[in-house]
């Protein structure tokens, strides 16, 4: 498949973060390790997005060195060498001569070789950016190169004088998604709001909630989206008020909402949609209350994210509208503001509005400046999702709410007039989601 960010803006992406390096500096990126499911089966491989966010190259046993100013080439990959046997069984390999053709890379060696190139490289560097603490055994080497190098020092070489946590100046970059990356997250919105939307259809057939995800997978599979963003949440009745529920083997039953909160991953980027409708296609009269409280909480939340708003406006707003609801409907007492500054909405509502999306469905980047709240900023794009769960268990309710779970989420890219959302070919007004279900 042909990757909808072309080769010039990794090259870009590499030139900027080494514009950010200190002179005379390094960093070293290595891939992801293959990971072992059982016995001698592996976990479908997925690149480090660090990795892939600099270089584009999808095969393990990879390391990126970017070095500013090296006379032969500033941006250095090592991966493994062409093996024509080899990959008879396991696949194609690019090898070091297909990264520079094929990646833009400005040199490129075999990774077997990188114990006997790598230390000269970092020799004479006073400064190593790099991401200490992720792979305990690629740390390990990095200290085995360093060593190596202070064992010559009688001999004139320079060690690097101090290790950077490379997560600093990354993560920053990343923050801040290009045209492209926005085009890529949309089609991948796309394709999982048509996967909701074919659940949706899938459950007035009744059966089992993994049953739903299947339908899912087998939508974003469909459209060359190889992967789920996360593992999907498919909860119907009760379980859609365990946040994280992932079991998704109970039945779907008649009179009961089912909470999908599911996405794909589509060119190493994350969609994150929540969707909740009835099983029989109709609303309940709590189920329609509750429902309508979220919606609104959540075009609220929506309406704040802008460039004149910071990162915590949109939870703000949600919040108030939420609360409000909660006191109308006669699930809390007193004041909005009294709830909100009790807390009382914490065993209704118990997390936040969103986060930051990208490569990563928690995606990288600071909420805070300092002790300040993050200024939104085009080009950054964030998950809206304010929900309501009653505990089943909740005996200070009324029994009709009991069980109920509603969580409404899109993906929001903020705009320089104030923001777009990405996902909403997916419905959620109780009309829309009813004349689907009928249809």
């Amino acid at each position: 498949m042909t990757s909808m960010i072309p080769l010039k803006e990794f090259a870009e992406r590499r030139r900027k973060l080494m514009e950010r390096m200190a002179p005379d500096s390094i960093a070293i990126i290595p891939a992801a390790p293959e990971r072992v499911r059982n016995r001698d089966v592996l976990h479908p491989f997925r690149q480090d997005s660090d990795f892939h966010y600099l270089s584009g190259f999808g095969e393990p046993e990879a390391v990126l060195a970017l070095i500013p100013g090296r006379e032969h080439g500033e941006s250095v990959l090592f991966c493994k060498e062409r093996h024509p046997e080899k990959e008879l069984w396991d696949g194609f390999l690019v090898g070091p001569e297909g990264a520079i053709e094929r990646y833009g890379l400005d040199d490129a060696f075999p990774v077997s070789d990188i114990d006997d190139i790598l230390p000269g490289m970092i020799e004479g560097r006073s400064r190593v950016y790099y991401p200490l603490g992720r792979d305990d055994h690629f740390d390990a080497r990095v200290m085995d190169w360093v060593k190596v190098i202070r064992s010559k020092v009688r001999s004139g070489a320079h060690p690097p004088g101090e290790f950077v946590a490379l997560e600093h100046l990354l993560h920053d970059l990343r923050l801040f998604k290009s045209a492209n990356e926005i085009k890529v997250m949309a089609k991948a919105g796309e394709i999982s709001a048509e996967a909701h939307c074919r659940a949706m259809k899938r459950a007035r057939k009744g059966g089992f909630e993994y049953n739903l995800e299947a339908e899912l997978i087998h939508t974003f599979m469909e459209h060359g989206a190889r992967s789920t963003a996360y593992p999907s949440i498919v909860g119907g009745g009760a379980n859609g008020c365990i946040l994280h529920y992932i079991e998704n083997s109970a039945p779907l039953k008649e009179g009961d909402l089912v909470l999908i909160d599911a996405g794909c991953e589509y060119q190493c980027y994350a969609s994150d949609i929540t969707r909740t409708f009835p099983v029989s296609g109709k609303f309940s009269t709590e189920q329609r209350a509750l429902y309508e409280v979220v919606l609104a909480a959540q075009y609220q939340a929506i309406e704040a994210v802008s460039p004149e708003n910071h990162w915590n406006r949109p939870h703000e707003a949600a919040l108030e509208v939420l609360t409000r609801g909660l006191i109308d409907l006669g699930l809390l007492s007193g004041t909005v503001e009294d709830a909100i500054a009790n807390e009382a909405y914490k065993p209704f509502f118990m997390h936040r509005t969103g986060h930051w999306l990208g490569m990563d469905v928690h995606d990288v980047g600071d909420y805070k400046v300092g002790d300040a709240w993050r200024q939104l900023e085009p080009g950054m794009v964030l998950t809206v999702e304010p929900g309501l769960y009653i505990a089943p268990d909740n005996t200070n309710v009324d029994e009709k709410w009991r069980g109920i779970g509603i969580r409404i989420e899109d993906d929001v890219v903020v705009t320089k007039g104030g923001c777009r959302v990405l996902t909403d070919a997916a419905p959620k007004t109780i009309a829309d989601i009813e004349a689907l279900m009928a249809d």
